[in-house]
């Protein structure tokens, strides 16, 4: 019930009412989820906070799992939103997209109110393989390190391959240390690291 209230508290803004009630179980889910975790936010909870009824939520959804895998769904699309505009802020500089992505995530490592990736954390919360949101994560996994491995190519970085792995495993990893430790001093480390790994694969002679 505290989770309830807190809930329709938090989102009791009228220009939500505006949208049609597909949005709002989609913007309450996404946000209870992310802020709460998914075993913890019940669909009840989730119909409060969208201003509807269990009703309407199943009409559109046929299951909290299936909820559960469009709201990750949403949170890819943002994501790759993202690599969209770092390419239209530096066309034809594939290292300065590079270099913009790793200040991206620093600033996303400091962000006291954030709680890390929320694909992430889903497949903390969901190890079951046949979960639907399963496949959602590992799509959008797969395909973020691709982006990275192409971004490190184009730029004409030695080993590519391993270089975006390099640069994932270190975000990774600070990102779980933000939530366990604590973010003080992270950001400027990571992108101290991350550019000392990019140096590191720099050709000479480039």
């Amino acid at each position: 019930m505290k989770l309830m209230k807190l809930a329709a508290s938090e989102h009791a803004d009228p220009k939500a009412e505006q949208l049609s009630p597909r949005a709002r179980i989609l913007a309450a889910a996404g946000d209870l989820f992310y802020r709460h975790g998914i075993r913890a936010v019940g669909v009840e909870a989730v119909a409060e906070a969208a201003h509807t009824n269990k009703m309407t939520l199943y009409r559109h959804f046929a299951s909290k799992d299936e909820l559960v895998a469009e709201c990750l769904r949403r949170a890819a699309q943002i994501a790759d939103a993202a690599w969209s505009a770092l390419e239209r802020a530096h066309p034809g500089d594939a290292l300065g997209q590079l270099r913009a992505w790793l200040r991206k995530m620093a600033a996303h490592v400091a962000d006291s109110g954030g709680r890390g990736c929320p694909l992430v954390n889903a497949a903390v919360e969901l190890p079951e393989k046949s979960h639907p949101a399963r496949r959602v994560i590992e799509e959008y996994k797969v395909a973020q390190r691709r982006r990275l491995i192409a971004l490190c190519a184009a730029a004409g970085l030695g080993e590519p391959e391993f270089l975006a792995d390099e640069l994932y495993l270190l975000l990774e990893g600070a990102r779980v240390t933000a939530q366990s430790v604590g973010s003080d001093g992270l950001p400027a480390r990571l992108l101290r690291m991350g550019e000392a790994l990019i140096a590191a694969h720099i050709i000479r002679g480039q």
